[in-house]
């Protein structure tokens, strides 16, 4: 398992981050993802990601997880649009797929995001779950978004959905939060 630090600071007066009312702010990589997550959400390191859920293990009925991949520098990959690279990865996925949305390309002015909703069957006795991929790219930094849930919980999950990409933010780096005004 990755070795974690987890450190609590307090911020600049006027750092400028805020969370939508009832969301708290989620970083990796010292800002270089940032998101908004409802405020009762639990965040877990995994191996190679965050794993974030609704509620604590084993009584989640959702989780969204992130990883932060920095492709090599030097090299152009405006050849390969996210939307393209997403849409490559899921022909490949192996997983019985009962269905899929259309890919929704999303490019921002500072960055470029696809995303894609998968429906599959799951558990004893099978049940219907989804999951959202979402991949995005500024410069080198290039997060996975994942979020697996029941199709039943649709309707409560996807305001979550809709505001992790509303407020993702990419490339914002900051080493010391606590000397440098925000952005």
């Amino acid at each position: 398992m990755a070795k974690w630090t987890s450190k609590k600071l307090k911020l600049k007066e006027g750092h400028g981050w805020t969370a939508k009312p009832g969301h708290k702010i989620f970083i990796a990589d010292r800002g270089a993802v940032r998101f908004d997550i409802p405020d009762t959400w639990v965040a877990v390191p995994a191996a190679k990601s965050f794993q974030l859920y609704d509620r604590p293990q084993p009584h989640d009925e959702c989780r969204l997880e992130v990883s932060v991949m920095y492709l090599p520098p030097g090299i152009d990959f405006s050849e390969l649009p996210v939307a393209r690279a997403l849409a490559e990865v899921m022909a490949a996925e192996k997983r019985d797929v009962i269905g899929r949305s259309e890919l929704v390309h999303a490019p921002r002015p500072d960055f470029d995001l696809a995303w894609i909703e998968t429906r599959y069957h799951e558990g004893e006795p099978p049940r219907e779950a989804r999951t959202r991929t979402c991949l995005a790219r500024q410069g080198v930094i290039q997060p996975l978004i994942t979020m697996d849930f029941w199709a039943s919980d649709a309707e409560q999950f996807t305001p979550v959905w809709d505001e992790v990409l509303r407020s993702l933010q990419l490339g914002m780096r900051v080493d010391d939060p606590t000397h440098r005004k925000l952005n």
